[in-house]
């Protein structure tokens, strides 16, 4: 049986089907209770989550976790981290190998250890602790004499590690991190243009060691350097694969290492993340969120009554195959997570936006939904109209916290800012569910909009890398439902293929390009002659 098949095949399918027809009404009177939202909320890793805003009941429930027992979805997280290879198409050329992001921060963890005793794993777990004590010792090298950092990265080398940074940033802080990741040379100008290079560090990081939009921003890059009279070689440090081109002592103050079994997406709490951030905050911010993230991803071996990311992951799959919801808005209620969803973007459509499982069968369900997001109460104020009164219904995943960050909380009409922040997130989640009734048709909502809600104390080093994780177990756990291979990406390639056609032509090299190829490059340059 094609594994897709075996996903549709699990007895609890037809019963969800079933339940699916006439999903828990959230809007009828008395039936949001203080027990629904007792019965219905776990907490773990500091963070405490709510799903009684889901259109779900016990019977759901019930069957959700029947389909995540039939699928596996726990073991072959302890797969994954045993470093069992889980990267792989079965039958075709694939990456072939295991992801091993966890191992990243589970050296941090004496729990991890014991949970997760294959050799390759501890293995893995030993070369990141050689690294972390390897940045240590650099970062002590070079004293106070960088003031500013620029990564220079894409995708997965920028996007997680810029989300953290964003949210550890404070009012006061001694080094600060820019990025590059577009190869868009006015992108590259405005970072560098009121930056003192002497002051001035620069890691670039690629997983290759050829990544063109990084290749390309570093030799822009470095030309500044070369303007201002300055060496690169004394302000370049690296992370790449050990043995890359970018692997190079000569070309670069430092060398870190990443390796092919921790994906870009999945890299954040690897050196990826860790130069970046340690630079910034200092190593001892950075371990607290591999902290964070090593309790997760303990809570993620878990049986599924206890297991955050797996519950969450299956709500996510009632909403996706049963009730048929084909995005998601990610909302966190703290302007400190501003990048998050933009981190949470790639990691779900890259991993999961798959059209065949891992056999190379297509399947003939959906998998990832569209996810978005902004922070709130900003996007109160954007598209929550559509959200509330539209006709797409939207779940919606609100992240909050208790506490603001600084201590100033000032006071007007009873009630802090952090209060009424608090307060707003809370209205919308109910609002979704409850609707309100009027005879007039324009001021009518209709309720019934499920939303989850995921709250912590405070934005700090370990909430942070307990949130990086369960969005990326609740992303695999998804995969594993679904039988398709969350950690490959080959639907980048084709554009890059032809990107390098089109330059080709540009540069005027004499090989032949598809026709296709020509002609649109061809009226891209009328534009021009006009």
């Amino acid at each position: 049986m094609k594994d897709n098949e075996k996903f549709l095949s699990s007895r609890s399918i037809p019963l969800l089907h079933e339940l699916s027809k006439s999903p828990f009404n959230l809007n009828h009177e008395g039936v949001l209770t203080p027990d629904r939202f007792l019965r219905y909320s776990m907490s773990a890793a500091g963070l405490f989550y709510c799903y009684a805003l889901e259109r779900i009941d016990d019977s759901v429930i019930e069957n959700l976790r029947n389909l995540g027992e039939e699928r596996g979805i726990v073991s072959q997280m302890r797969s994954m981290q045993s470093g069992d290879v889980v990267n792989v198409i079965k039958g075709f050329p694939s990456e072939n190998r295991p992801a091993l992001h966890t191992a990243m921060r589970g050296w941090v963890s004496s729990e991890i250890s014991k949970e997760i005793q294959s050799s390759l794993a501890k293995e893995m777990m030993e070369k990141a602790k050689r690294e972390f004590y390897k940045l240590e010792s650099f970062l002590n090298s070079i004293g106070n004499n960088y003031s500013t950092l620029v990564q220079v990265g894409i995708g997965g080398s920028e996007l997680g590690p810029h989300a953290l940074y964003q949210a550890l940033s404070y009012p006061g802080q001694k080094r600060f991190v820019r990025f590059v990741s577009n190869v868009d040379p006015d992108s590259v100008t405005a970072t560098f243009s009121d930056l003192d290079l002497q002051s001035t560090l620069v890691v670039v990081v690629s997983k290759s060691g050829s990544t063109l939009e990084t290749a390309t921003n570093e030799m822009f890059i470095r030309s500044l350097f070369k303007e201002a009279n300055l060496d690169p070689n004394k302000h370049f440090i690296a992370v790449t694969n050990e043995g890359s081109p970018m692997d190079d002592p000569k070309r670069y103050l430092k060398v870190f290492y990443m390796w092919d079994c921790v994906g870009g997406r999945y890299s954040a709490t690897s050196m990826v993340g860790g130069v970046a951030l340690s630079f910034a905050f200092g190593s001892g911010i950075f371990k607290e969120i591999l902290c964070g993230a090593a309790d997760m991803d303990l809570n993620a071996l878990e049986g599924l009554p206890k297991n955050l990311p797996a519950i969450a992951a299956l709500l996510g799959i009632w909403n996706r195959n049963f009730l048929r919801y084909s995005t998601v808005a990610i909302i966190p209620y703290s302007e400190a997570l501003l990048r998050f969803p933009a981190h949470l973007q790639q990691c779900t459509m890259e991993s999961n936006g798959k059209g065949i499982d891992k056999f190379g069968d297509k399947v003939t369900f959906q998998t990832s939904p569209v996810i978005w997001g902004e922070a709130g109460t900003n996007s109160q104020h954007s598209f929550f109209q559509m959200i509330h009164q539209g006709t797409e219904i939207v779940p919606v995943e609100f992240i909050g916290f208790r506490s603001c960050r600084y201590g100033k909380d000032p006071f007007s009409e009873g009630t802090s800012s952090q209060q009424k922040l608090c307060a707003n997130l809370l209205a919308q989640a109910l609002a979704l569910a409850k609707g309100e009734k009027s005879d007039n048709p324009n001021r009518q909502f209709d309720g019934n909009r499920p939303s989850s809600l995921l709250l912590a104390d405070i934005v700090d080093a370990k909430t942070l890398g307990a949130l990086l994780a369960f969005y990326e177990h609740k992303i695999v756990f998804q995969g594993f439902c679904w039988g398709i291979n969350s950690f490959d990406q080959e639907g980048v390639s084709l554009g890059k293929r032809l990107a390098d056609s089109f330059l080709g032509k540009m540069a005027g090299n004499s090989q032949e390009v598809p026709s296709e190829v020509s002609a649109l490059l061809d009226v891209f340059d009328k534009q021009k002659r006009l």
